[in-house]
């Protein structure tokens, strides 16, 4: 059964355009990658820095070793210094109601 992975984060005011520039550069990869069923990007209406990543895993297995992967090839690093703070990553189970 699917994942989805809630990712948030709160990008620096003076960041914003190279996040975005980042995202769409690495976006296609994440799609591309073992066990990805979708992802969106959304801006919160009220703060455009609080951003979050909805995102739809095959399994948790299958987003731990993409996050890993993203972690060797230098691109948390990269994300995490354009962020005000520590990216907030949440699991949820649909619920079968």
């Amino acid at each position: 059964m699917s994942i989805h992975v809630l990712l948030e984060v709160n990008v620096k005011p003076e960041s914003a355009d190279d996040m975005n520039a980042l995202m769409k550069e690495n976006l296609p990869d994440t799609r591309a990658f073992d066990g990805c069923e979708g992802i969106t990007i959304q801006s919160n209406a009220e703060d455009p820095s609080n951003v979050i990543a909805l995102e739809q895993w095959l399994s948790r297995e299958h987003y731990e070793k993409y996050l890993a992967w993203r972690t060797e090839t230098g691109f948390m690093d990269k994300m995490v210094s354009m962020l005000a703070g520590e990216p907030s990553i949440r699991y949820f189970d649909v619920v079968d109601v």
